[in-house]
C-alpha cells in the first residue's frame, strides 16, 4: 500500500530534518596471535580507528585500520566539516570532507580517515531508513564469494598447510599466502601449500610488491607448476609498466591483481589505462569509503574488468554484493579475527560465501564496547 501524499510529505519533511549531530571517535590497538609479516613488511599488532556518527535517534558505525592520527584529523578536520549536515546527503559530506583536507594531501591518512565517517555516515542512513546497507545501496547478489587470505611468511610450514588446508576444508574455494620474503623458499612453500588445498581450491599468492621484474617472471613459471591462479603484486603497485609486463607474460590462467593502495579514482584510472591489472582491488577502509568504492566499480564495469575487495570482510560484503564487477571478497586473517573479537554481527563464510544479514539495519555490524576497552589506545 502506498503511503497518502500528506504521509509521504511528512516523511521527506523529517528525513530533510535529520542532521548529522556528532561524531565520536576512538583507537584501538589488537596484538596479532603471533608475530606476522609478508614479503615487505613486519607487525604484532593492527589498529583499528572506530567511529559512532549519531543523528536522528540512530547511531552509524564505522571503521579503517589506520594509525590513531587518523583518529585526530577526524576529531580536528572532518567532524566539523559533516556536522549539521543532512545524513540522508552522504555523498556530499564525502565532497565537504575531501574539500576539508586539501592542505594536508588527500590520498594516505587523510583518505583512510575519511573512509571511517563515510563508512559511518553510510551505516546512519540506512539505520536511519531501517533498513540494511544492501536494500539502501540495491543488490547485485546476496552472496559474494570469499577467500582465505593469510599463509604469513613468519609461518612455519606446518602452521601455513594448517591455516589454508583448514579454510579448504571448510569450503572455501579460494585460499591466499605470502610470498617474497625470502625468494629462495618460496616454491617449497607454495608446493607445501598445494598439498593440503587440493584440485578444488584456487591458491593464490601475493608478493606485497618484494619481486623486481625478473625475480616476479622466474617465480611466475614456478608458481605455475602448482596451477596458482593469482598474483598479486609481483611488483611494486607504482611500478605501472612492470606490471603490465607480468600481465602479459605471465602463464595462461594466472590473474596479476594490484589497487589495494589506491585512494582516489585518479590512482585506479592510470592503473586501468595503462593495462595493468586482470582484477583491480580496492578497500572501502582507504578509498575514502563506500562512496568511493562504488565509483571503482563504475570504473571497472566500464572496462569489463573484475573487482576485489581487500580484507574487512564484513565492511565489504554489502557493498561487494552491490557491485557489478566486484568478484570475490578477502577474508583475511588478522581483520577476520577482529571482527569477531570486537564485533556483534560479524560475518564468516558459508559453502565459500559471505551473505549480508539484511535482516538487521546498516551493516549489521556493533561495537562490543566492554569487549573492545581493554585495546583501546
Amino acid at each position: 500500500m502506498k503511503p497518502s501524499p500528506a504521509a509521504a510529505g511528512s516523511a521527506a519533511s523529517a528525513d530533510a530534518a535529520a542532521t548529522i549531530e556528532k561524531l565520536e571517535v576512538a583507537a584501538f590497538r589488537v596484538p596479532t596471535e603471533a608475530p606476522e609479516s609478508d614479503g615487505t613488511l613486519e607487525w604484532d599488532s593492527t589498529t583499528m580507528v572506530v567511529v559512532h556518527a549519531r543523528g536522528a535517534d540512530s547511531t552509524g558505525l564505522g571503521f579503517t585500520f589506520a594509525d590513531r592520527a587518523a583518529g585526530t584529523l577526524i576529531q580536528e578536520k572532518l567532524a566539523a566539516a559533516v556536522t549539521g549536515r543532512n545524513l540522508m546527503d552522504v555523498a556530499g559530506c564525502q565532497q565537504r570532507m575531501i574539500r576539508a583536507v586539501r592542505n594536508l594531501g588527500r590520498p594516505g591518512l587523510a583518505s583512510m580517515a575519511i573512509a571511517a565517517v563515510d563508512i559511518a555516515l553510510w551505516d546512519l542512513k540506512a539505520r536511519h531508513l531501517g533498513v540494511s546497507l544492501l536494500d539502501l545501496f540495491g543488490a547485485c547478489r546476496e552472496t559474494v564469494p570469499a577467500y582465505g587470505s593469510g599463509g604469513f611468511t613468519s609461518y612455519s610450514l606446518r602452521q601455513l598447510q594448517e591455516q589454508l588446508g583448514g579454510w579448504a576444508s571448510q569450503g572455501l574455494s579460494r585460499v591466499k599466502m605470502k610470498v617474497g620474503r625470502v625468494p629462495g623458499e618460496d616454491a617449497a612453500r607454495v608446493r607445501a601449500a598445494r598439498e593440503v588445498t587440493g584440485e578444488g581450491c584456487e591458491l593464490f599468492v601475493d608478493a606485497n610488491g618484494a619481486y623486481t621484474r625478473k625475480q616476479a617472471l622466474q617465480a611466475a613459471e614456478c608458481f605455475a607448476a602448482c596451477d596458482v591462479r593469482w598474483f598479486e603484486e609481483p611488483v611494486s603497485s607504482d611500478d605501472l609498466a612492470g606490471l603490465r609486463l607480468l600481465r602479459d607474460r605471465v602463464p595462461p590462467g594466472m590473474q596479476v591483481a594490484a589497487g589495494e593502495y589506491g585512494y582516489d579514482l585518479p590512482y585506479f584510472r592510470r592503473m586501468l589505462e595503462a593495462g595493468a591489472v586482470d582484477v583491480l582491488q580496492a578497500d572501502a577502509t582507504r578509498c575514502a569509503g563506500f562512496t568511493g568504492f562504488l565509483a571503482v566499480d563504475a570504473l571497472c564495469a566500464a572496462r569489463c574488468l573484475g573487482l576485489s575487495a581487500h580484507t574487512a570482510p564484513s565492511l565489504h560484503a554489502h557493498v561487494a554484493c552491490a557491485c557489478a564487477a566486484a568478484c570475490h571478497v578477502e577474508y583475511f586473517h588478522d581483520h577476520a579475527r577482529i571482527e569477531q573479537l570486537l564485533f556483534d554481527g560479524a560475518l564468516r563464510p558459508e559453502a565459500g560465501q559471505l551473505r549480508p544479514d539484511r535482516t538487521r539495519p546498516g551493516t549489521g555490524l556493533s561495537l562490543r564496547h566492554a569487549d573492545a576497552r581493554r585495546f583501546a589506545i
